[in-house]
């Protein structure tokens, strides 16, 4: 996730990379890391980069108490905000990030992988202190890569869910259409390609006209025909229950992780 949010923004110009000070866990991440990002500084130690003015932390939440043990520390300049702390780890509250991080102003952030085509979903809680300067900072950052929105921070287990944990059910159902097709008697890239562009464009359609769901499932359903028919399975497979029962096992695995 942390590559996903950051070389879209070196590319956009946002934060250039000399700004750019990476940490990794191992020696062998640091050099792949390098070898694809040529003239990125990454290191296998974090000192350096828990220097800088916006730390943004992307490890896994098992992994935190470690981290923030080994995480020196840091007080801000006289007369300056203290240093920012942006973290993407998932259920990980802001009372908590707060106590493992004294001397930094916290945020939460509830990114999504579409960030990488700058199409993503962005929800923002807020610790307390962040100063306005540093709000806008961060809401233009976020920006950068898609849609951003400040919800409470009770709210960003459901948000991550849909939009952090949506897009790996998304393609379930992108290779699961595409599978049919070929059983039917397409080619595999053509169905593919056909499935993919088929949720693109559904989802563009949805969104531009501003259609609730119900409302184009009728306009493509005809009596009697192919659609209804196709339904039927879907409904008789619990397909719409294994949906909503896969958003709220994500919410509930958030609010474990917390």
């Amino acid at each position: 996730m942390a590559q996903a949010l950051l070389f879209p923004l070196i590319e956009t110009g946002m934060v250039p990379l000399a700004a750019v000070r990476a940490a990794v866990g191992s020696q062998a991440s640091a050099e792949r890391l390098v070898a694809q990002h040529p003239g990125l500084a990454v290191r296998a130690d974090a000192a350096e980069a828990w220097a800088a003015p916006v730390v943004l932390l992307a490890v896994k939440p098992q992994m935190l108490e470690a981290v923030a043990a080994a995480a020196p520390a840091v007080a801000a300049e006289p007369g300056a905000d203290p240093p920012l702390l942006i973290s993407v780890l998932a259920g990980v509250t802001l009372a908590r990030l707060q106590r493992l991080f004294p001397g930094h102003r916290i945020v939460r952030a509830v990114p999504n992988t579409p960030c990488l085509v700058r199409a993503g979903l962005t929800a923002l809680a807020w610790g307390e202190g962040v100063a306005p300067g540093q709000r806008a900072w961060v809401q233009q950052l976020f920006a950068q890569v898609g849609e951003v929105l400040e919800l409470p921070e009770a709210q960003l287990d459901g948000f991550l869910a849909l939009t952090s944990s949506g897009p790996a059910f998304v393609a379930l159902i992108a290779e699961a259409m595409a599978d049919g097709a070929v059983a039917a008697g397409l080619p595999r890239a053509m169905a593919q390609h056909l499935a993919h562009r088929t949720l693109a464009g559904t989802a563009a359609l949805l969104h531009e006209r501003e259609l609730h769901p119900g409302q184009l499932k009728d306009m493509v359903t005809s009596p009697g025909g192919t659609t209804i028919a196709g339904l039927r399975q879907l409904e008789r497979s619990g397909v719409r229950s294994a949906l909503i029962e896969a958003v709220l096992a994500a919410a509930e695995r958030s609010r474990q992780l917390a």
